[in-house]
């Protein structure tokens, strides 16, 4: 699996409609065959930071960043951030989804 955490830093002027302004490229992703899941969250800490957490089948990565709606998406947010979005990439092996967690076992 190839997990994706991004944290985008989004001008103040546009923090409030971010969600409105990628939705098309949000959608278009969860449609992807190999798409695990793509869920956006707005930072506690600054209400100007969106992250996105995605994951991808092993051999999805490819085609999501060659697809039209990633280059249209990616037209889309440029001019809508502060500066360039911080990111995490890795290849889990063996993972499929999501785990319990462990430490917090409700019965």
């Amino acid at each position: 699996m190839i997990f994706i955490t991004v944290k985008f830093p989004v001008k103040p002027e546009h923090a409030d409609t971010w969600p409105e302004k990628v939705a098309d490229f949000t959608a278009a992703t969860r449609a992807e065959p190999g798409n695990l899941w793509f869920e956006w969250s707005r930072s506690l800490e600054d209400p100007n930071t969106y992250v996105l957490v995605e994951a991808f089948k092993d051999d999805a990565a490819a085609a999501h960043v060659n697809s039209d709606h990633f280059k249209a998406a990616i037209a889309t947010m440029r001019p809508l951030v502060s500066r360039t979005p911080d990111i995490v990439s890795t290849t889990i092996e063996g993972a499929t989804g999501w785990s319990a967690m462990g430490e917090l076992t409700i019965d």
